[in-house]
């Protein structure tokens, strides 16, 4: 009988939005129950925790970080409260853990040590905007972060359209929140006025923002999200 404690993997929230309104009484019931977090930030994971109604001293919690700075050599202790039996909650900064996210070597090293890994319900902005997005949901393609440099950017885009053409896949991406002005003004330049453009900003936020239209529509709205988390959908 496997006596190890399990790898729960959290869903944040996408923005100021409370928690009954996007995650499951079910999780809240989950976290008030685990004392080690692996998380990408402490202050803002505390927040959440205390959000969600979570009552522990925080002095009696475990956290280890785990984002861009941790080094490899350091993840496999994150892990060993499990042969403890002690779970372990893998939280998202927003949205869900390893999606967009660190945590995917976390999980990758969970499995190969037969820790059971268990996914929570829970926002995803990605498959929110594209459920939303009225565009192909059956074939799609994440790219995460397109190239920052203007050129670089347009040069995946005409690669990205090509293969809209081509397949017909629905291609998502995300951007820094500063540079999505410059994003959108990339595809507008760049992409034929027919192909099918999405714009998601502040999902599940009272500030909530989702519209599809042809590129050629959106170069008559001039729309700007200014510095907000929004995800962007292409296709046909």
């Amino acid at each position: 009988m496997n006596t190890n404690g399990k790898l729960i993997l959290i869903p944040g929230l996408l923005g100021e939005t409370p928690p009954e309104r996007v995650i499951p009484d079910y999780n809240l019931h989950i976290i008030s129950g685990l004392d080690v977090f692996v998380v990408e930030e402490l202050k803002t994971a505390r927040r959440f925790l205390r959000k969600c109604g979570y009552k522990k001293d925080f002095g009696n919690v475990t956290f280890f970080v785990l984002n861009e700075h941790t080094e490899e050599t350091q993840i496999a202790a994150y892990l060993a409260p499990a042969f403890y039996g002690k779970s372990i909650g893998l939280l998202s900064e927003a949205g869900c853990p390893a999606v967009a996210d660190p945590g995917n070597s976390l999980i990758r090293l969970a499995h190969e040590k037969g820790i059971q890994v268990v996914p929570l319900a829970g926002p995803s902005s990605i498959i929110m905007s594209l459920m939303a997005s009225g565009l192909n949901g059956q074939e799609f393609i994440f790219h995460g972060y397109l190239p920052a440099r203007p050129p670089e950017r347009e040069k995946k885009l005409k690669q990205i359209e090509r293969e809209i053409q081509q397949h017909g896949y629905t291609h998502i991406f995300i951007e820094t929140p500063y540079r999505n002005n410059q994003m959108i003004a990339s595809i507008l330049k760049v992409c034929s006025a027919s192909l099918n453009f999405s714009i998601a900003v502040n999902i599940t936020t009272e500030h909530e923002f989702i519209r599809t239209h042809s590129i050629a529509e959106w170069r008559k709205l001039k729309f700007e999200p200014g510095k907000q988390p929004a995800v962007f959908t292409l296709g046909r």
